[in-house]
């Protein structure tokens, strides 16, 4: 690519797209020019706040905008399209968790990304805090021996306000699950990140404290993974007030590292807002044991500094950008977009076939 400006457009004018755009306007490699929502009134607010161009549609702003990259800030359903459309035309995209609602989408926005040479990758910003890089460094460095076994944790709260906040919010059609969909890709891909390639996962899945929505409200899963690690995931969201969530890894010397990647996030007026740092909260590597007072110390203060709520967005929409204009492959791919509703599905399907299912898990994928 000439320029070091990448042109870019939001598709989506939602609460994450308001996320995306400010983190855009952060950007020395993004020429933001564009958004498009099939709401005209509310992408025109939209545009007129963020001193871009409005569209309704996306076939008017490729033909118009002419942009490099798009990020795709629609409900999970409504993924693929997008990014099918401008693959087309040649144009990158970047998706909001999860990659998409069902394998059989992730396979169709894979397929067409390769067809036509563009980069697609999927939102994690959880990869890029501090606390989490020290948890992945420390694994890839053999400080904890071999990882044996992996464990997830989200304890967090939903109520009806939250799934009166967006109509889509709660059903199968429309957010594509519950919990295991919306809440947990962040820590489902830390788990698959620290340990490698998975063999199978069992679980279950139940509505146990929301009657007026249509999906889960907590999970429990087993993994086993390729390496002969175990792990072991559960997430509710029926324990108040906000997303408290955490990845441990144990290793085969007897260390042990983690990291809290949530520490009471709410949902405050429609939107997240992040009011703690990410924390490493276990740390026992020999001779490094004292380090986690410091590593504390420096999150903290840096946290103090950000905005979080957009801060990592940035360092991630950034990264992608490059890779657009370097011709790389983003830090957090599609592929690997495509393993977390891999997680999500099998679980899905574990529990309704009441057996392990095997990797990698094959679409059709609508089943729950």
């Amino acid at each position: 690519m000439e320029s070091s400006i990448v042109r870019t457009a939001l598709v989506g004018c939602g609460k994450v797209g308001q996320i995306h755009a400010a983190a855009l306007r952060k950007l020395p490699e993004s020429d933001f020019v564009a958004v498009c929502d099939q709401d005209m009134k509310r992408a025109t607010a939209f545009a007129e706040r963020f001193g871009v161009q409005p569209f309704a549609n996306l076939t008017d702003l490729l033909r118009d905008a002419k942009p490099q990259a798009i990020l795709v800030c629609t409900p999970h359903p409504l993924h693929a399209a997008p990014v099918i459309e401008a693959a087309r035309a040649g144009v990158s995209a970047l998706v909001e968790k999860p990659l998409a609602a069902s394998l059989t989408d992730c396979d169709a926005m894979l397929a067409a990304a390769r067809q036509f040479g563009t980069k697609l990758g999927v939102i994690s910003q959880r990869r890029f805090y501090e606390a989490v890089r020290r948890v992945k460094d420390a694994i890839d460095a053999g400080k904890i021996g071999k990882p044996i076994l992996g464990v997830f944790a989200m304890f967090s709260w939903r109520d009806q306000a939250y799934y009166l906040s967006d109509p889509w919010r709660g059903k199968w059609d429309t957010e594509g699950g519950g919990v295991l969909v919306n809440q947990s890709p962040h820590q489902l891909d830390l788990l698959h990140w620290f340990l490698g390639e998975i063999d199978e996962i069992s679980g279950y899945w139940a509505n146990l404290n929301h009657p007026y929505i249509e999906v889960e409200d907590t999970a429990l899963a087993m993994i086993r993974f390729k390496s002969g690690a175990l792990g072991s995931i559960v997430t509710s969201l029926s324990q108040r007030p906000g997303i408290h969530a955490k990845v441990h890894v144990h290793g085969s010397n007897g260390a042990s590292v983690g990291v809290e990647t949530d520490r009471g996030a709410t949902f405050v007026a429609g939107v997240s807002e992040i009011a703690d740092p990410p924390l490493n909260d276990l740390w026992t590597i020999p001779g490094e044991e004292e380090k986690l007072a410091a590593f504390q110390a420096d999150d903290r203060a840096r946290f103090a500094q950000v905005k979080a709520t957009t801060h990592y967005h940035a360092l991630q929409i950034q990264d992608f950008l490059q890779a657009v204009r370097d011709n790389r492959r983003p830090a957090v791919s599609g592929d690997d977009g495509r393993v977390v509703v891999e997680m999500f599905t099998a679980i899905y399907r574990s529990n309704r076939e009441r057996r392990p299912i095997r990797f990698p898990v094959e679409a059709p994928s609508t089943e729950h």
